[in-house]
């Protein structure tokens, strides 16, 4: 072989392999399907190999073609990578990032995170989609998504940030001079209690831990709420003992209408963390928004306001 094939051909590749699909890679590159399928035929002939079994339904890479495509593809991440440290570095980089994230998390990045990523990078856009429900980001088309560490699932990269996250039992002032608050988890029995379903429709059973022992209480309670800011809402107003995490507590009790009870149960655990597929080639606009996560100081999400 005289000629070795360019970074276009091999880009080319890559880009059929991962899609399957003539036409789609030909839509992602932004060329006729005639004009990719020429290129590959050049290859294999420079090659003098078959790199894709074709069909009239189907793409598929033959051994040899699956070989080289894994010789190829770090170097294709690092050659997209080096360029797109300079634009990362020169703020020049355009795109969107879209994020899936449930409702704390999200006010966290508007309040502290968005305005230093909008103001380094002010042609990326953010596409921040939240609920509660934990969701497939690679099947719905996510970039990235945000939860606490342990619902993380374990095929994705995790990187944590902020502080750990502390779930308290708390009650308005009112409420507690009527009923004096719980001793232990097993007090909760004696009072009205505020209860959360969660997105899969059961109702969450509240977790304690103390010298090392774990408690689960199922509470009862004469109102349950899907929304954590409700719940807090709720609490507020004297309707019960919510159990809800310092990032939405926080203000209510700065506020003083809101003061916890069974402290002593109430540690604190992991916090949040941004996640992303490993077997992906991160896009340059994620890797900007992950350098300035990295930077910003998520250290006071609990002074976030909460939004009535």
């Amino acid at each position: 072989m005289n000629k070795k094939p360019d970074l276009n051909v091999l880009t080319a590749f890559a880009a059929i392999a991962a899609q399957g699909s003539f036409r789609k890679a030909a839509d992602e590159l932004g060329m006729p399907p005639s004009t990719l399928s020429h290129m590959m035929r050049t290859l294999e002939s420079q090659l003098s190999v078959r790199l894709f079994n074709r069909t009239t339904r189907s793409v598929a890479l033959t051994d040899i073609g699956a070989r080289l495509l894994s010789r190829i593809r770090p170097l294709l991440r690092d050659f997209d990578a080096a360029f797109e440290e300079i634009e990362i570095q020169q703020n020049r980089l355009s795109g969107i990032v879209r994020i899936n994230a449930n409702e704390p998390a999200a006010r966290m990045l508007l309040h502290h995170v968005m305005p230093v990523f909008r103001e380094r990078f002010p042609d990326i856009e953010i596409d921040l989609v939240t609920e509660g429900r934990l969701v497939d980001i690679v099947a719905e088309g996510f970039d990235a998504g945000i939860r606490l560490g342990e619902a993380v699932p374990q095929d994705m990269i995790a990187v944590r940030f902020g502080p750990q996250i502390r779930f308290l039992a708390v009650a308005s002032p009112g409420y507690l001079a009527s009923n004096p608050p719980p001793k232990t988890p097993d007090g909760l029995h004696k009072h009205t209690c505020i209860r959360h379903r969660l997105p899969s429709g059961k109702l969450y059973r509240w977790e304690f831990e103390k010298d090392g022992e774990e408690v689960a209480v199922e509470v009862p309670g004469a109102i349950t709420l899907d929304h954590l800011n409700l719940m807090a809402e709720a609490a507020s107003a004297g309707m019960g003992i919510a159990y809800l995490p310092d990032l939405v507590t926080g203000p209510y009790l700065q506020q003083g209408k809101l003061v916890p009870v069974l402290s002593d149960w109430c540690p604190r655990g992991p916090g949040l963390c941004i996640y992303y597929p490993g077997h992906r080639h991160v896009p340059a606009p994620l890797r900007a928004f992950l350098d300035v996560l990295k930077d910003v100081d998520v250290s006071i999400p609990r002074q976030t306001p909460v939004l009535m």
